[in-house]
């Protein structure tokens, strides 16, 4: 049903676990930076284009994504939830899910368990904006779709991820 992407082959080193968690603290820090830390904090010495490297072929291998996320005081995030007409789900749920998946408003795409139902995260200008593209996904798709659900998120309390969550990972204990 969607583009299936290869689970990264990675064999984490206890540098590269260092390297995620301090890009996640600090998204701008330099390989000269991110050598400092390795040697000062966790007495790894390294050179900078090895980190450098490690990185790049991180990047590579899909060991993390990369996104440009607005902050969410520019953009209402919504969250669309889309339950199915059985009756006409065969015929019309590829073009749909196509068009969801391009479409520049989506900022991510996720199938759920429990109920089968696309949900996606979506980013609008405005309420106006939000509610002219369920107007027009119901004109284009209206057979498939019994309900849309949408929630504005409101309030965001926290918009990122914890550099200790990385811990959990499969570790080389070489350097």
């Amino acid at each position: 049903m969607t583009e299936s992407k290869p689970i990264p082959d990675w064999e984490f080193k206890e540098r590269d676990v260092i390297i995620l968690k301090e890009l996640t603290r600090d998204p701008q820090l330099s390989s000269r930076d991110l050598r400092e830390i390795l040697a000062e904090e966790h007495g790894i010495e390294v050179s900078h284009v090895t980190i450098s490297e490690s990185i790049r072929k991180m990047r590579r291998d899909g060991v993390f994504r990369e996104a440009i996320i607005p902050n969410e005081e520019y953009l209402l995030f919504s969250l669309f939830e889309f339950q199915f007409d059985p009756e006409h789900f065969a015929e019309s749920w590829r073009v749909a899910m196509e068009e969801i998946r391009a479409d520049e408003h989506t900022f991510m795409y996720f199938l759920s368990d429990g109920e089968y139902q696309w949900k996606t995260i979506m980013m609008f200008e405005n309420r106006e904006q939000e509610s002219r593209w369920i107007h027009e996904f119901y004109k284009e798709h209206g057979r498939l779709v019994n309900n849309l659900r949408n929630s504005v998120v409101t309030n965001v309390l926290k918009f990122g991820t914890d550099p200790e969550l990385f811990d959990s990972l499969n570790l080389v204990r070489d350097r």
